[in-house]
């Protein structure tokens, strides 16, 4: 493998014309960490991607592997390698011949290089289908050929956009657990683009949170779930509830639903702070001292297994309004069915005060 160097985004910019895709968004990315770049479509988490791979010019700022920029050095130059979404696997080729034919362009000879190709089939667990063509391969089986070929030239980091994008739910599963298996092994940076929060949430020990060309947020997987920065994360993220809050003048505490308080973090102020209550913290129930809550009447009904998800229409707030005036609450499925509720029926909601996340924006 090549030497291995932390991947530095320095204030980077990339337009297209007039419009601004990626605005001077600057991020470290160590050494040997898998990160993923989340985000809808549109949010410029692939330029970004294309950018660190030379498949796209740098408007503005540099990227830097190790200590050496390579805003001006080719793809084949720069100590990356890319995984295509459609794997664009040679059709004449066989799977030994697809992986090798990279070192086949260095000029290495054929059997070295197909010896060389071997190695990498084994490594993705594909060394029986090697003299097959991509058309007699299933789509999981194309993916794991593209990726021999990618990492065949030892490369500092593998850049993947969108891989898993193709595959249906049991095999995109799989492949995530073989993924984050090769990345751990063999010790190098992966940065993978996707739109999917699970996925992000199963693979990264980096999570890139993008939003119209800008980074919300970059933290752990836990951290962005548990303590989203900003409402739009909380958001795409899923799982939470935000809530548009009064604050009190005269002692600075922000008004939950229920006639309680909470003091705002240092240095945050405002007439009116955002927060977020995880769906699974909340209960249907009344408050009890201490807790926030409200009544309302249940709008949706939403079984999914181990849990059940019970939208909550809210009347009488005063203080505080509720994004898309439905409040969400995930509910294990015997404690559900243990007192259930259906659509139209009345219905409280509660939480502990310690389960309020403030948000910055």
């Amino acid at each position: 493998m090549a030497d291995k160097g932390d991947i530095e985004l320095a204030a980077v910019l990339k337009r297209y014309g007039g419009a601004i895709a990626v605005d001077s968004i600057s991020l470290k990315i160590p050494a040997g960490t898998y990160c993923c770049l989340l985000g809808p479509s549109g949010c410029g988490k692939s330029s970004t991607l294309r950018m660190i791979a030379g498949h796209e010019e740098i408007s503005d700022g540099d990227i830097l592997l190790g200590n050496e920029v390579i805003n001006t050095l080719p793809p084949a130059k720069r100590g990356t390698a890319m995984m295509f979404q459609n794997y664009a696997l040679f059709p004449h080729l066989d799977c030994v011949d697809n992986v090798a034919f990279s070192l086949k362009m260095k000029g290495m000879a054929k059997a070295e290089r197909r010896a060389r190709a071997m190695e990498l089939l084994r490594l993705v667990d594909m060394q029986d289908y090697a003299a097959r063509l991509p058309a007699q391969l299933s789509g999981g089986q194309q993916q794991r050929i593209a990726l021999a070929r990618a990492l065949i030239t030892g490369p500092s980091a593998l850049l993947l956009d969108e891989p898993l994008s193709a595959l249906d739910p049991f095999l995109r599963a799989k492949m995530r657990e073989e993924l984050k298996r090769l990345q751990k092994e063999l010790g190098i940076s992966f940065i993978h683009v996707t739109h999917s929060q699970e996925e992000a949430m199963a693979l990264a020990d980096l999570v890139v949170v993008m939003n119209k060309g800008r980074i919300e947020q970059a933290s752990s997987a836990r951290d962005v779930f548990n303590k989203p920065r900003t409402a739009f994360v909380a958001r795409f993220i899923g799982g939470h509830n935000i809530l548009d809050c009064a604050v009190d003048p005269a002692d600075g505490n922000i008004l939950l639903p229920g006639n309680v308080g909470i003091p705002l973090a240092p240095g945050m102020g405002g007439a009116r702070r955002r927060i977020s209550v995880r769906a699974d913290h909340a209960r249907l129930g009344p408050a009890s001292g201490g807790q926030a809550g409200f009544s309302g009447t249940v709008r949706a009904v939403e079984y999914l297994g181990s849990m059940v998800h019970v939208g909550i229409t809210p009347q009488g707030l005063l203080d505080c309004s509720i994004d898309e005036n439905e409040f969400a609450v995930a509910v294990d499925e015997a404690t559900f069915f243990a007192a259930p509720v259906a659509v139209g029926d009345a219905a409280a909601v509660s939480w502990k005060l310690g389960d309020v996340h403030i948000l910055e924006d």
